[in-house]
């Protein structure tokens, strides 16, 4: 089998996409994804607000584009693509983001996954699956026009409340499953790598391009602190990018319980020593993330998920009553959070150079 390799690059503003095409081609990219199949973007979407670290980057997406089109991919053949979640707007999301701008200046279709416009199907795995089966007994659904495409995950490097860090595994999270998947979060790390069994099933082929530009360290996907940290990572292996990912963090990989499971699964590779990176010497890189906190919004989760509340899971989150958990991380994200502590970190990231950049898109 062969060694996994993850690149590493470091950037500046003025020179970024050229060096996300450096970055494609250093990890050959093209020899895993099949030029004559649609390619689907699955961008990264963590908020309907900009907040540096959050989500997909302008810069990411427009230099992994550039790089495919000027590789000879058709732009007839690419999407960029994104589900529906229940607190956070997709739409609203790649405005502010400034996704839609850039799809539409390379002429790319903009897909959104929601049911209501796409056909969803009931996929019956032929791997072995940890979770999903139980969570969802009537069929494991997912949009139809997945099957069969290559998909190129755009992630960003952060902390995550409910696994410590996210990247390429988790991005699938939010491009398989519908918007019940919450139903998942007390189970995440073995959702997680049930999809990648899944993915690796039904697609042409996986790439990830991650962006870490800015990184964010703190109760993620949200309510982070951002960091300038100039990085960027490719790899075709998604355990493997995570794996690197979460070790400049300042984490041991292994310890993660999601890329341990697909490690031992033979679903990529988890362990540092055993991965080849290109690019930067990374051997002394250190964020010293923390990834362990939490705001009163994630502490009630987790009380529901693993703590004293558990066996009101069902109730709480799975019946008519679930709407209040939708409206209290709104109340508390959008309408406290954003507007009293978050707006500043946005107003002081905007005066940097990636910041400047972002308000050009």
């Amino acid at each position: 089998m062969a060694r996994a390799k993850v690149v590493v690059l470091k950037t500046r503003p003025e020179s970024v996409l050229e060096d996300y095409k450096k970055l494609m081609h250093l990890a050959e990219y093209e020899k895993f994804l099949p030029k004559d199949r649609d390619t689907a973007l699955k961008i990264n979407i963590s908020w309907h607000h900009f907040y540096p670290a959050c989500s997909t980057t302008p810069w990411q997406l427009e230099g992994v584009i550039k790089t495919l089109l000027d590789d000879g991919y058709k732009k007839e053949l690419i999407h960029g693509c994104q589900n529906r979640t229940v607190v956070v707007s997709a739409k609203k999301g790649e405005v502010a983001n400034k996704h839609k701008p850039v799809l539409a200046r390379y002429g790319l279709r903009n897909i959104h996954l929601y049911e209501k416009d796409e056909e969803w199907v009931v996929y019956n795995p032929k791997g072995k699956m940890l979770v999903l089966p139980d969570i969802f007994p009537k069929g494991i659904h997912i949009p139809k026009r997945m099957i069969g495409e290559n998909v190129i995950h755009l992630p960003t490097m952060k902390t995550h409340v409910f696994t410590v860090m996210t990247g390429a595994m988790k991005n699938a999270f939010g491009g398989l499953l519908h918007e019940k998947r919450h139903w998942t979060h007390s189970v995440i790390h073995e959702t997680l790598v049930d999809l990648l069994t899944i993915q690796k099933e039904i697609h042409s082929g996986i790439f990830a391009v991650m962006d870490g530009t800015f990184a964010g360290d703190g109760p993620g996907p949200r309510c982070m602190v951002p960091y300038i940290k100039n990085y960027i990572l490719a790899s075709n292996d998604m355990v493997a990018i995570d794996a690197i990912s979460a070790r400049m963090m300042g984490f041991n990989p292994l310890s993660l319980k999601f890329i341990r499971l697909a490690h031992e699964a033979g679903l990529g590779c988890g362990d540092p020593k055993e991965i080849e990176v290109i690019g930067e010497d990374i051997a002394k890189v250190n964020f010293c993330f923390r990834g362990d906190m939490n705001t009163m919004a994630s502490r009630g989760q987790k009380f529901i998920y693993w703590g004293p509340l558990k066996p009101l899971e069902k109730l709480l989150l799975r019946t008519v009553l679930v709407p209040w958990s939708y409206a209290a991380s709104i109340v508390y994200h959008d309408w406290y959070w954003y507007p009293f502590i978050g707006k500043k970190r946005v107003n002081e990231a905007l005066q940097t150079g990636w910041g400047k950049l972002f308000l050009k898109y």
